[in-house]
């Protein structure tokens, strides 16, 4: 199915999008996207959503079990508290990527804005991922409770740094792994800085091996054989002391 976007109010385009899936439509393109916000939101059925433009923010928020494919940039907020599902992103993300993210995998080509992965939470073996082929503004994992961030650095402008400021501020669970020379000045005091070991790497080249698959990169082992460091939460409650209770 295909839905042309150009000049439609986003509400009409999500009742479109929504009917399409109560019809067991399994695949729908949408070309001609600029702004439109909340696409994909709170769809819960294994659809395949192709998106040819730059859509809105708050693209995939609630969902659980799409997969979303963005020929193009995207806006702020994607994958809001998102359950299941994935979104694939061919150039770059706005701000606030990932926010209260609870499964499910985003996988964008290039960089990304500030707070990043905020308040990503993990559940038994729900494990949100998020793969950036680009670079990472400030608040890089910020309050981040669980999951997985993966920051490679092999796109964006090179005068960016690979991750900017305030990096894991609050940061109490999951696991951040960089690629690259990074600020360590940046980094919060409540987080360790570790090299990766043994285990890391069939983590990471799992992550990798699907990065390079969705945007057709073949050199995996390149990658993989970067420097990298690990961020992990020196503590699974930075801010006990600061409460009577």
């Amino acid at each position: 199915m295909k839905i042309d976007a150009k000049g439609m109010h986003y509400r009409e385009l999500n009742e479109r999008i929504h009917d399409a899936v109560l019809k067991g439509i399994e695949e729908i393109d949408i070309v001609n996207v600029l702004g439109q916000r909340y696409i994909g939101t709170g769809i819960g059925q294994k659809i395949t959503i192709n998106i040819y433009g730059t859509p809105g923010s708050d693209l995939g928020a609630f969902m659980d079990g799409p997969r979303i494919n963005v020929y193009g940039s995207c806006q702020d907020v994607i994958g809001n508290t998102m359950n299941d599902g994935e979104i694939v992103i061919h150039k770059d993300a706005g701000n606030v990527l990932g926010l209260s993210m609870r499964a499910g995998k985003m996988f964008i080509k290039g960089s990304v804005g500030y707070r990043t992965g905020i308040h990503m939470k993990a559940y038994k073996d729900k494990c949100p991922v998020i793969v950036i082929g680009g670079k990472a503004g400030d608040f890089l994992g910020e309050y981040m409770a669980g999951g997985r961030l993966v920051v490679l650095g092999i796109f964006g402008r090179k005068k960016d740094p690979v991750a900017g400021r305030f990096i894991a501020t609050g940061m109490h669970g999951g696991a951040i792994y960089i690629r690259g020379d990074i600020n360590r000045t940046h980094v919060a005091n409540d987080v360790c800085i570790e090299e990766i070991c043994e285990e890391d790497l069939p983590i990471l080249r799992k992550d990798i091996e699907e990065f390079c698959k969705h945007f057709e990169i073949g050199d995996i082992d390149s990658i993989l054989s970067g420097p990298f460091i690990k961020l992990v939460p020196k503590s699974l409650r930075p801010y006990g002391k600061m409460y009577a209770y």
